[in-house]
């Protein structure tokens, strides 16, 4: 029985790599422009002397992704996702070149805010683009395609430090915006050649005429201000946005239930499915960023490491992030979505524990080992997570959909970035990572309860992931 089921899904279509590929490429510069920008902040705040306003053009990448990857998806499923896909490869493109001749570091932040709108539109509209193609071919599994999104979004992190630092030291920190031509270019080569036309490819413009406009200025300002309170939350927090960002999202729901063509289909907020599943990304984030960004800090400040040895200690945990996304992906075919979210969840719970214990004298060979052990969740979480919003997305709503799992990675991203905060303050380095093990263990507590006992994810092969 069990080799038939492996015949049969061996047997079954798949998404093609002709699709998958080019789809891969454009999601690439979000992770990439993320991560390169922390080893050239040295260089842009000699530059033009400036000061903690250099952190802006980390924010302001962060905000503008998270308001643009939902407003992305959703105009990708009113417009077409082939068109918003090379739309905003266009924006980062822009973007890219005009960023080395900023004249000051303002120029150079607003132009970030565009990078980050840009590099918000490929993933959702390729999800998109996925989505059509499935329906269109009766392929009900694509966690093969979802995988490859992974892999790419893994790569990137893990490459995206030690590339940008090379950039830095012989090209100089405008070469972190440069890079991305040369990849624009072979993602535009490839998805000119392969990737599908949009089904209706007239009447763009009476569509956008269509949009709620109301309903999209308000989800703006809302996400605007949710994300500004979060970002605050690290530094002195503004506590005026939360009362403000209540008030937005309360008009936002009223203007969507009245209107006859919403920019927000509520669903995708009130659909129980879907609500855990972003709810759920928002914290397996929190936990992800809270290693990704405080444990090298300690290996640093607390071990007593050079930058170089600490980025190679945590070179574990990304690079068995590309190997486990290949081994979820053949497990989620077999097994459907709940083993894999109950194997992340512990091998987290299972990493935080060992946080708790690392010391100053901790030998480095165990560190790579806890680095390698936090290194397996992250392949097991992102395809579990990212296949159960694809199950639980309406029809035509796919794009939004997967917009709004960005967002909620990005609120995850900003809450770890309070906590690493408050972790540190009044406390040593090793007691403050000490703290982070302990609140990344009651995430993944809470996480391998949920996917344990959840009625909603079911143990077998899930219809359309």
């Amino acid at each position: 029985m069990r080799a038939n089921a492996r015949q049969d899904l061996a047997r079954a279509p798949k998404v093609p790599a002709r699709l998958v590929v080019p789809i891969a490429l454009g999601t690439l510069l979000q992770a990439l422009n993320s991560s390169m920008i922390a080893v050239a902040l040295v260089g842009i705040r000699s530059a033009f002397h400036a000061g903690a306003s250099v952190s802006w053009l980390i924010s302001g990448l962060y905000l503008a992704t998270a308001v643009g990857a939902p407003l992305m998806g959703r105009l990708a499923d009113i417009l077409g996702p082939r068109r918003v896909f090379f739309g905003g490869l266009a924006i980062v493109a822009i973007g890219s070149a005009l960023a080395p001749f900023a004249p000051n570091i303002g120029v150079l932040i607003a132009l970030r805010v565009l990078l980050g709108i840009g590099t918000a539109a490929p993933y959702p509209a390729g999800i998109a683009m996925i989505r059509a193609y499935a329906d269109r071919h009766g392929i009900g599994n694509v966690v093969g395609g979802i995988g490859v999104l992974a892999i790419a979004g893994q790569v990137a992190v893990a490459l995206g430090p030690p590339l940008g630092g090379l950039l830095v030291q012989f090209a100089g920190w405008q070469s972190i915006f440069l890079v991305n031509l040369p990849l624009i270019a072979v993602a535009v080569f490839f998805a000119v050649r392969y990737l599908p036309a949009d089904e209706q490819r007239s009447g763009a413009l009476r569509k956008l005429s269509t949009v709620d406009g109301s309903g999209l200025v308000l989800f703006t300002a809302t996400m605007s201000a949710l994300m500004l309170f979060l970002l605050s939350l690290a530094e002195t927090p503004q506590w005026y946005l939360l009362p403000i960002t209540v008030l937005l999202a309360v008009l936002l729901f009223v203007r969507e239930r009245a209107a006859l063509r919403p920019f927000l289909d509520l669903r995708l907020l009130t659909d129980p499915g879907l609500r855990a599943t972003y709810a759920r990304t928002a914290l397996t984030y929190v936990a992800f960023y809270l290693i990704f960004y405080g444990m090298p800090s300690w290996l640093e400040s607390g071990r007593g490491l050079d930058t170089g040895l600490a980025g190679l200690v945590m070179l574990p945990l990304a690079a068995l992030g590309v190997v486990v996304v290949t081994i979820a992906s053949r497990m989620q075919r077999r097994n459907g979505i709940r083993p894999l979210l109950v194997i992340g969840s512990a091998g987290l719970l299972l990493g935080a524990c060992l946080l708790a214990l690392v010391a100053r004298d901790t030998p480095l060979a165990l560190l790579f080992g806890v680095a390698a052990v936090l290194g397996l969740p992250n392949g097991f979480n992102s395809i579990g997570n990212q296949s159960a919003v694809y199950a639980a997305a309406p029809a035509g709503q796919a794009g939004a959909a997967s917009g709004l799992y960005r967002t909620s990675q990005y609120i995850g991203a900003n809450i770890a970035a309070a906590v690493i905060e408050l972790a540190q303050t009044g406390r040593s380095p090793t007691e403050g990572m000490h703290v982070l093990g302990y609140v990344v263990a009651g995430i993944g507590t809470v996480l391998l309860v949920t996917a344990v006992f959840s009625r909603r994810l079911r143990s077998g092969i899930n219809r359309s992931v």
